[in-house]
Protein backbone atom coordinates (compact mmCIF):
# COMPACT_ATOMS: atom_id res chain seq x y z
CA UNK A 1 0.00 0.00 0.00
CA UNK A 2 1.30 3.43 -0.86
CA UNK A 3 1.81 5.78 2.01
CA UNK A 4 -1.29 7.77 2.89
CA UNK A 5 -1.55 10.88 5.02
CA UNK A 6 -4.66 10.95 7.18
CA UNK A 7 -6.12 13.53 9.54
CA UNK A 8 -7.95 12.00 12.49
CA UNK A 9 -9.91 14.50 14.56
CA UNK A 10 -10.77 13.75 18.18
CA UNK A 11 -7.60 11.80 19.02
CA UNK A 12 -7.72 12.77 22.70
CA UNK A 13 -11.16 11.14 22.66
CA UNK A 14 -12.13 7.51 23.15
CA UNK A 15 -12.51 6.20 19.59
CA UNK A 16 -9.90 8.53 18.08
CA UNK A 17 -7.28 7.40 20.60
CA UNK A 18 -7.83 3.75 19.70
CA UNK A 19 -7.86 4.46 15.96
CA UNK A 20 -4.43 6.14 16.17
CA UNK A 21 -3.10 3.05 17.93
CA UNK A 22 -4.50 0.79 15.18
CA UNK A 23 -3.35 2.89 12.23
CA UNK A 24 0.11 3.33 13.73
CA UNK A 25 0.63 -0.36 12.91
CA UNK A 26 0.01 0.38 9.23
CA UNK A 27 1.77 2.48 6.61
CA UNK A 28 -0.09 5.71 7.36
CA UNK A 29 1.20 9.15 8.18
CA UNK A 30 -1.16 10.37 10.90
CA UNK A 31 -2.01 13.84 12.13
CA UNK A 32 -4.28 13.83 15.17
CA UNK A 33 -6.36 16.83 16.18
CA UNK A 34 -8.29 17.66 19.36
CA UNK A 35 -9.29 20.79 21.27
CA UNK A 36 -9.19 18.91 24.63
CA UNK A 37 -12.39 20.54 25.88
CA UNK A 38 -13.68 20.04 29.42
CA UNK A 39 -16.97 18.23 28.66
CA UNK A 40 -15.52 15.50 30.88
CA UNK A 41 -12.30 15.11 32.90
CA UNK A 42 -9.45 16.50 30.80
CA UNK A 43 -6.99 14.39 32.81
CA UNK A 44 -8.35 11.31 31.05
CA UNK A 45 -7.87 13.03 27.69
CA UNK A 46 -4.29 13.94 28.56
CA UNK A 47 -3.83 10.38 29.78
CA UNK A 48 -4.85 9.03 26.38
CA UNK A 49 -2.50 11.46 24.66
CA UNK A 50 0.36 10.44 26.96
CA UNK A 51 -0.34 6.79 26.13
CA UNK A 52 0.01 7.82 22.46
CA UNK A 53 3.38 9.47 23.10
CA UNK A 54 2.14 13.06 23.31
CA UNK A 55 3.36 14.85 26.45
CA UNK A 56 1.09 17.45 28.01
CA UNK A 57 3.95 19.89 28.62
CA UNK A 58 4.62 20.07 24.87
CA UNK A 59 1.04 20.88 23.83
CA UNK A 60 0.36 24.37 22.55
CA UNK A 61 -2.53 25.63 20.45
CA UNK A 62 -1.91 25.27 16.70
CA UNK A 63 1.44 23.52 17.20
CA UNK A 64 2.21 20.11 15.67
CA UNK A 65 3.94 17.74 18.11
CA UNK A 66 5.69 14.49 17.24
CA UNK A 67 4.76 11.39 19.19
CA UNK A 68 7.53 9.74 21.18
CA UNK A 69 5.78 6.37 20.77
CA UNK A 70 4.50 6.23 17.19
CA UNK A 71 7.02 7.42 14.60
CA UNK A 72 4.27 8.21 12.08
CA UNK A 73 2.02 10.23 14.42
CA UNK A 74 1.87 13.97 15.09
CA UNK A 75 -0.72 15.81 17.18
CA UNK A 76 -2.13 19.33 17.06
CA UNK A 77 -4.41 21.08 19.54
CA UNK A 78 -6.97 22.96 17.48
CA UNK A 79 -10.64 23.94 17.46
CA UNK A 80 -12.50 22.75 14.37
CA UNK A 81 -14.49 26.00 14.55
CA UNK A 82 -11.25 27.92 13.88
CA UNK A 83 -11.71 28.04 10.11
CA UNK A 84 -8.51 29.94 9.35
CA UNK A 85 -6.36 27.46 11.27
CA UNK A 86 -8.19 24.43 9.85
CA UNK A 87 -7.75 25.72 6.30
CA UNK A 88 -4.06 26.35 6.96
CA UNK A 89 -3.58 22.84 8.34
CA UNK A 90 -5.18 21.25 5.26
CA UNK A 91 -3.18 23.43 2.87
CA UNK A 92 0.13 22.71 4.60
CA UNK A 93 -0.33 18.98 5.17
CA UNK A 94 -2.03 17.88 1.93
CA UNK A 95 -4.10 15.10 3.51
CA UNK A 96 -5.23 12.18 1.39
CA UNK A 97 -8.03 11.25 3.79
CA UNK A 98 -9.85 12.55 6.85
CA UNK A 99 -11.55 10.62 9.64
CA UNK A 100 -13.65 13.12 11.59
CA UNK A 101 -14.41 11.73 15.05
CA UNK A 102 -14.30 15.05 16.91
CA UNK A 103 -17.71 16.14 18.16
CA UNK A 104 -19.56 17.42 21.16
CA UNK A 105 -20.99 14.16 22.48
CA UNK A 106 -23.76 13.37 24.93
CA UNK A 107 -27.54 13.30 24.56
CA UNK A 108 -28.44 14.84 27.93
CA UNK A 109 -25.76 17.55 27.84
CA UNK A 110 -27.26 18.81 24.56
CA UNK A 111 -30.44 19.78 26.40
CA UNK A 112 -28.60 22.27 28.62
CA UNK A 113 -25.66 23.28 26.38
CA UNK A 114 -27.09 23.53 22.84
CA UNK A 115 -24.52 25.92 21.41
CA UNK A 116 -21.66 23.54 22.16
CA UNK A 117 -23.25 21.18 19.63
CA UNK A 118 -23.86 23.84 17.01
CA UNK A 119 -20.27 25.08 17.24
CA UNK A 120 -18.55 21.70 17.19
CA UNK A 121 -20.90 19.40 15.28
CA UNK A 122 -22.25 21.88 12.73
CA UNK A 123 -19.72 24.68 12.26
CA UNK A 124 -16.71 22.42 12.90
CA UNK A 125 -17.97 19.78 10.48
CA UNK A 126 -18.67 22.41 7.83
CA UNK A 127 -15.08 23.61 8.11
CA UNK A 128 -13.89 20.04 7.53
CA UNK A 129 -16.10 19.71 4.45
CA UNK A 130 -14.94 23.02 3.00
CA UNK A 131 -11.26 22.30 3.63
CA UNK A 132 -11.64 18.79 2.23
CA UNK A 133 -13.29 20.13 -0.90
CA UNK A 134 -10.67 22.81 -1.48
CA UNK A 135 -7.78 20.40 -0.99
CA UNK A 136 -9.19 17.47 -2.98
CA UNK A 137 -9.08 14.82 -0.27
CA UNK A 138 -9.89 11.32 -1.51
CA UNK A 139 -12.26 10.24 1.24
CA UNK A 140 -13.97 11.72 4.30
CA UNK A 141 -15.05 9.21 6.94
CA UNK A 142 -17.04 10.78 9.78
CA UNK A 143 -18.82 9.84 12.99
CA UNK A 144 -22.58 9.89 13.00
CA UNK A 145 -24.61 8.17 15.72
CA UNK A 146 -27.34 5.62 16.37
CA UNK A 147 -29.14 8.53 18.04
CA UNK A 148 -30.34 9.69 14.60
CA UNK A 149 -32.93 6.88 14.64
CA UNK A 150 -34.82 8.78 17.35
CA UNK A 151 -38.41 7.61 17.66
CA UNK A 152 -38.11 4.85 15.06
CA UNK A 153 -40.06 1.76 16.07
CA UNK A 154 -38.80 -0.71 13.46
CA UNK A 155 -36.13 -3.06 14.89
CA UNK A 156 -33.34 -3.58 13.95
CA UNK A 157 -32.41 -0.10 12.73
CA UNK A 158 -31.52 -0.06 9.03
CA UNK A 159 -29.65 2.64 7.14
CA UNK A 160 -32.65 2.96 4.81
CA UNK A 161 -35.00 3.87 7.70
CA UNK A 162 -36.45 7.36 7.83
CA UNK A 163 -34.51 9.39 10.41
CA UNK A 164 -36.51 12.61 10.41
CA UNK A 165 -37.60 12.39 14.05
CA UNK A 166 -34.56 13.02 16.29
CA UNK A 167 -35.39 13.52 19.98
CA UNK A 168 -32.22 15.31 21.09
CA UNK A 169 -30.22 18.20 19.71
CA UNK A 170 -27.18 15.92 19.60
CA UNK A 171 -29.05 13.55 17.27
CA UNK A 172 -30.27 16.47 15.17
CA UNK A 173 -26.72 17.73 14.63
CA UNK A 174 -25.56 14.26 13.58
CA UNK A 175 -28.44 14.00 11.12
CA UNK A 176 -27.50 17.45 9.82
CA UNK A 177 -23.91 16.27 9.28
CA UNK A 178 -25.19 13.41 7.13
CA UNK A 179 -27.19 15.88 5.05
CA UNK A 180 -24.24 18.24 4.66
CA UNK A 181 -22.04 15.31 3.59
CA UNK A 182 -24.62 14.21 1.03
CA UNK A 183 -24.72 17.72 -0.42
CA UNK A 184 -20.94 17.97 -0.74
CA UNK A 185 -20.73 14.50 -2.27
CA UNK A 186 -23.37 15.45 -4.83
CA UNK A 187 -22.12 18.94 -5.66
CA UNK A 188 -18.36 18.54 -5.40
CA UNK A 189 -17.71 14.84 -5.98
CA UNK A 190 -16.35 14.50 -2.44
CA UNK A 191 -16.46 10.88 -1.28
CA UNK A 192 -18.02 10.66 2.20
CA UNK A 193 -18.84 7.77 4.53
CA UNK A 194 -20.89 8.29 7.69
CA UNK A 195 -20.70 5.80 10.56
CA UNK A 196 -23.64 5.44 12.91
CA UNK A 197 -21.93 4.17 16.07
CA UNK A 198 -23.91 2.04 18.52
CA UNK A 199 -23.01 2.35 22.26
CA UNK A 200 -19.24 1.95 22.09
CA UNK A 201 -17.50 0.80 25.28
CA UNK A 202 -14.14 -0.48 26.46
CA UNK A 203 -10.84 0.61 28.08
CA UNK A 204 -10.17 4.37 28.05
CA UNK A 205 -13.92 4.94 27.57
CA UNK A 206 -15.85 8.11 28.37
CA UNK A 207 -16.83 8.82 32.00
CA UNK A 208 -20.35 9.86 30.96
CA UNK A 209 -21.13 6.41 29.53
CA UNK A 210 -23.06 3.76 31.48
CA UNK A 211 -20.28 1.19 31.94
CA UNK A 212 -17.81 3.75 33.28
CA UNK A 213 -20.37 5.26 35.66
CA UNK A 214 -21.53 1.85 36.89
CA UNK A 215 -18.03 0.46 37.54
CA UNK A 216 -16.93 3.68 39.27
CA UNK A 217 -19.99 3.74 41.54
CA UNK A 218 -19.79 0.03 42.38
CA UNK A 219 -16.07 0.27 43.19
CA UNK A 220 -16.82 3.20 45.52
CA UNK A 221 -19.85 1.45 47.10
CA UNK A 222 -22.18 4.13 45.76
CA UNK A 223 -25.61 3.58 44.13
CA UNK A 224 -26.03 3.53 40.37
CA UNK A 225 -28.84 5.31 38.52
CA UNK A 226 -30.89 2.85 36.47
CA UNK A 227 -33.12 4.70 34.00
CA UNK A 228 -36.52 3.58 32.70
CA UNK A 229 -36.53 1.27 35.73
CA UNK A 230 -34.07 -1.00 33.95
CA UNK A 231 -36.35 -1.66 30.98
CA UNK A 232 -33.80 -0.71 28.34
CA UNK A 233 -31.69 -2.51 25.74
CA UNK A 234 -28.50 -1.34 24.11
CA UNK A 235 -26.44 -2.67 21.22
CA UNK A 236 -23.22 -2.49 23.25
CA UNK A 237 -20.22 -2.66 20.90
CA UNK A 238 -16.66 -3.25 22.10
CA UNK A 239 -14.09 -0.70 21.00
CA UNK A 240 -11.82 -3.19 19.18
CA UNK A 241 -14.73 -4.34 17.01
CA UNK A 242 -15.55 -0.72 16.20
CA UNK A 243 -11.94 0.09 15.34
CA UNK A 244 -11.57 -2.88 12.99
CA UNK A 245 -14.69 -1.74 11.16
CA UNK A 246 -13.42 1.83 10.85
CA UNK A 247 -9.99 0.60 9.77
CA UNK A 248 -11.44 -1.53 6.98
CA UNK A 249 -13.42 1.44 5.65
CA UNK A 250 -10.30 3.61 5.69
CA UNK A 251 -8.06 0.91 4.20
CA UNK A 252 -10.43 -0.51 1.60
CA UNK A 253 -12.64 2.51 0.96
CA UNK A 254 -12.00 2.28 -2.77
CA UNK A 255 -14.24 -0.82 -2.80
CA UNK A 256 -17.14 1.38 -1.78
CA UNK A 257 -18.63 2.32 -5.14
CA UNK A 258 -21.06 4.95 -3.88
CA UNK A 259 -19.66 8.44 -3.44
CA UNK A 260 -21.98 8.93 -0.44
CA UNK A 261 -22.61 6.11 2.01
CA UNK A 262 -23.96 5.57 5.53
CA UNK A 263 -23.18 2.48 7.62
CA UNK A 264 -24.45 1.21 10.94
CA UNK A 265 -21.51 0.00 13.01
CA UNK A 266 -22.58 -2.00 16.06
CA UNK A 267 -22.65 -5.46 17.59
CA UNK A 268 -26.11 -6.33 16.24
CA UNK A 269 -26.93 -8.10 19.51
CA UNK A 270 -28.82 -5.94 22.03
CA UNK A 271 -28.34 -6.60 25.75
CA UNK A 272 -30.87 -5.77 28.45
CA UNK A 273 -29.68 -3.12 30.89
CA UNK A 274 -30.29 -5.35 33.91
CA UNK A 275 -28.33 -8.19 32.28
CA UNK A 276 -25.53 -5.72 31.58
CA UNK A 277 -25.50 -4.70 35.26
CA UNK A 278 -25.51 -8.36 36.37
CA UNK A 279 -22.45 -8.99 34.20
CA UNK A 280 -20.66 -6.06 35.87
CA UNK A 281 -21.62 -7.39 39.31
CA UNK A 282 -20.29 -10.84 38.46
CA UNK A 283 -16.97 -9.52 37.17
CA UNK A 284 -16.43 -7.03 40.02
CA UNK A 285 -17.72 -9.44 42.67
CA UNK A 286 -19.93 -6.70 44.09
CA UNK A 287 -23.68 -6.19 44.04
CA UNK A 288 -24.74 -2.77 42.79
CA UNK A 289 -26.98 -0.54 44.88
CA UNK A 290 -29.62 0.45 42.34
CA UNK A 291 -31.51 3.72 42.18
CA UNK A 292 -34.37 3.09 39.74
CA UNK A 293 -35.48 6.19 37.82
CA UNK A 294 -37.81 7.11 34.91
CA UNK A 295 -36.59 7.57 31.35
CA UNK A 296 -34.38 10.60 30.77
CA UNK A 297 -35.40 13.26 28.21
CA UNK A 298 -33.90 12.59 24.79
CA UNK A 299 -33.24 8.90 25.51
CA UNK A 300 -34.64 5.81 23.79
CA UNK A 301 -35.56 2.41 25.23
CA UNK A 302 -33.80 0.20 22.68
CA UNK A 303 -31.06 0.31 20.05
CA UNK A 304 -30.31 -2.53 17.63
CA UNK A 305 -28.06 -2.20 14.59
CA UNK A 306 -28.61 -3.98 11.30
CA UNK A 307 -24.97 -4.25 10.12
CA UNK A 308 -25.62 -6.34 7.00
CA UNK A 309 -24.35 -3.55 4.72
CA UNK A 310 -21.04 -3.34 6.56
CA UNK A 311 -20.72 -7.12 6.50
CA UNK A 312 -21.46 -7.23 2.78
CA UNK A 313 -19.09 -4.44 1.78
CA UNK A 314 -16.24 -4.88 4.28
CA UNK A 315 -16.62 -8.33 5.87
CA UNK A 316 -17.27 -6.72 9.26
CA UNK A 317 -17.22 -9.26 12.10
CA UNK A 318 -17.78 -8.08 15.68
CA UNK A 319 -16.49 -10.82 17.95
CA UNK A 320 -16.10 -9.56 21.54
CA UNK A 321 -18.88 -10.65 23.91
CA UNK A 322 -20.28 -8.23 26.47
CA UNK A 323 -18.84 -10.34 29.31
CA UNK A 324 -15.35 -10.27 27.79
CA UNK A 325 -15.61 -6.57 26.99
CA UNK A 326 -16.73 -5.64 30.49
CA UNK A 327 -13.90 -7.71 31.96
CA UNK A 328 -11.34 -5.84 29.85
CA UNK A 329 -12.81 -2.50 30.88
CA UNK A 330 -12.82 -3.38 34.59
CA UNK A 331 -9.19 -4.51 34.39
CA UNK A 332 -8.23 -1.20 32.77
CA UNK A 333 -10.30 0.86 35.23
CA UNK A 334 -8.75 -0.79 38.29
CA UNK A 335 -5.25 -0.37 36.90
CA UNK A 336 -5.70 3.22 35.71
CA UNK A 337 -7.70 4.62 38.62
CA UNK A 338 -7.71 2.38 41.70
CA UNK A 339 -4.16 1.00 41.53
CA UNK A 340 -2.71 4.38 40.50
CA UNK A 341 -4.49 6.23 43.31
CA UNK A 342 -3.29 3.73 45.94
CA UNK A 343 0.37 3.85 44.87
Amino acid sequence: MSKNKILITGTAGFIGFHLVKRLSLENYEIVGLDNINDYYDVELKYGRLKESGIERKNIEYDKLIKSSKYKNYRFIKLNLEDKEKVDSLFENEKFDMVCNLAAQAGVRYSITHPYSYINSNILGFMNILEAGKKNNIKHLVYASSSSVYGLNKEIPFKETDNVDKPISLYAATKKADELFAHTYSHLFDLKTTGLRFFTVYGPWGRPDMALFKFVKAISENKPIDVYNYGKMERDFTYIDDIIEGVFKIIRYGEKQKEIYKIYNIGNSSPVGLMDFIKAIEKITGKEAKKNFLPMQPGDVSKTFADVSELIKDFNYKPSISVEEGIKKFVEWYLEYYVFKENN
